[in-house]
């Protein structure tokens, strides 16, 4: 009785190992679900059709021409119209924020663009997004919020723009820029720097020292503005079409570089 209760046992665990779910739960293929979305996530970081990055990049670009119309709105006080003549390149960065507090550590998003003779561009390149970090300059402004424009004076110092990647101090040189009307007098300037700097704080617009911080162009933001990766060379050159959402900017930086140049023209 025993070896036939035995024989019965074995006969339905045998019957159960071959039956199909055992069989599907053990040779199912592994799951690739998690390489997946892995993939979908990285993708999703350029989504050029996400109207909150978009919107993100708009309003940066808005933000930057409205510092140039304040700064500009004050000759007495703000570039002088022969520098802003003179400029290769202008780059604005609105807002600038601490990331390290006591150490005067500060990062932050903005837009350069290039004179060209490209007369599609009507003069000036379509706007690059790029990021401005480190330094020691921020315990020179304190823990406000800081708006910088750099103006990028000479033929070599636009070479290392369109780098992509450089730093101020080591590979540009880079020095305060002079403000005010009078100022315009001072001729050193075109001897001292590559880049001439300035930031605006509490309303207060002042030339500023920034070496120590590193200037890199914004690959997820280049990304996102334009649908593809395009090198600074590219944009900043005139051989990109402006996108959508930059024609303010555009529109501020072509009108204080023409009453530069006509300014500039008539001296």
């Amino acid at each position: 009785m025993r070896s036939i209760i035995q024989t019965i046992s074995l006969l339905a665990l045998g019957l159960f190992l071959t039956t199909p779910a055992w069989t599907q739960q053990t040779d199912q293929p592994p799951d690739h679900s998690t390489k997946k979305d892995t993939k979908e996530t990285k993708a999703a970081k350029f989504d050029t059709h996400n109207p909150q990055t978009e919107s993100e990049i708009v309003k940066r670009l808005d933000n930057s021409a409205s510092v140039l119309d304040e700064i500009m709105g004050t000759p007495d006080k703000g570039i002088p119209t022969k520098i802003l003549g003179d400029a290769k390149c202008i780059i604005v960065i609105p807002s600038m924020i601490n990331i390290a507090v006591g150490f005067g550590g500060r990062h932050g998003k903005g837009v350069a663009t290039c004179r060209t003779t490209d007369s599609n561009a009507n003069g000036w390149s379509a706007p690059a997004p790029i990021t401005v970090t480190g330094g020691s300059w921020g315990l020179q402004l304190g823990g406000q919020a800081v708006d910088l424009v750099m103006l990028v004076m000479n033929q070599k110092g636009m070479e290392h723009l369109l780098s992509s990647k450089f730093k101020i101090g080591a590979e540009a040189t880079g020095a305060a820029g002079p403000v005010g009307r009078e100022a315009a007098a001072d001729t050193d300037w075109k001897m001292k720097a590559e880049m001439l700097t300035y930031s605006r704080a509490r309303g207060l617009f002042a030339g500023v020292d920034l070496n120590g911080a590193a200037i890199r162009q914004d690959k997820d933001e280049t990304h996102i503005l334009y649908g593809k990766m395009l090198p600074f060379q590219t944009i900043l050159s005139g051989k990109t079409p402006a996108p959508s959402g930059s024609q303010t900017f555009l529109a501020a930086v072509h009108k204080y570089a023409r009453v530069a140049e006509e300014k500039k023209e008539g001296e």
